[in-house]
This record gives structure tokens, sequence and C-alpha cells, in this order.
């Protein structure tokens, strides 16, 4: 069963990381490390109530990714675009307009994550 009542506000990613179940808590490392190492200069800040990363410094909080932990899963945020620009590769995946789900009993993509995140990046740098 889920928690109950409303999701609490985080000051920091380390906070949210550290208030996730065990399982949640490693995939969610995993995945900080593999947006590190495709951006290393990425600002972390928590915004929505979830880990967010700014790829470029100086710009919106909104062109930002994000991620969350569910009871099964990981969601990443990379925007509709990016989404959409990986569509055939993220085929063993469920994903929405603007999301990924990546489940805990299956490894990361890394590649395939990084590709998206430095998709994103440039998208970001052609909107500014």
């Amino acid at each position: 069963m889920g928690k109950k009542g409303a999701m609490p506000i985080f000051e920091t990613v380390d906070d949210y990381i550290a208030n996730q179940s065990e399982e949640a808590q490693g995939v969610l490392q995993e995945l900080r490390a593999i947006i590190k190492e495709a951006v290393p200069d990425a600002l972390e800040l928590p915004n929505y109530k979830v880990p967010s990363f700014t790829l470029i410094r100086e710009t919106k909080p909104e062109q930002q990714i994000m991620i969350a932990a569910y009871a099964k899963f990981i969601s990443f945020y990379p925007f509709p675009a990016v989404v959409e620009q990986f569509e055939d590769e993220l085929k063993d995946y469920k994903h929405g307009k603007g999301s990924v789900s990546f489940p805990f009993n299956k490894p990361l993509p890394k590649e395939l994550i990084i590709k998206m995140i430095q998709f994103r990046k440039d998208e970001i740098s052609n909107l500014n």
C-alpha cells in the first residue's frame, strides 16, 4: 500500500532520495550519476517536489529534466520532444508524452539516457 497524505517538500535532492524505499534509492542514485556524467555541471534542485536538474544554468526552471520514485519504478521526465525523438529506442519501456518509466527489475539503459539528456540540453540551447 502506498503512503497516504500530501507529498512532503524536500530541501535537497539528497533528502528526497533518502526518503524513498531502499530499492528506489539505488536506482535514483544511479540515474542521478548518469545525469551528472552526461552534464557534469548540471544544477540539482528540488522542483515540483521531486529532484530536478538544470542542464544549462541561467535557464528557466521549467526547462529542466526531473526524476521521481514510485512503488515499482523510477520516472524520468526529459520533456515531450525528447521522448518523441527516441520513441523507437524506448519501445521496451513504458513511456508517456514527456516521461519514461524505468522499472526496478531492469538495468537502466545508460547510453540511451545519456543521448536523451544531450538531446534535451541541445534543445534548451536552441530555445535560448
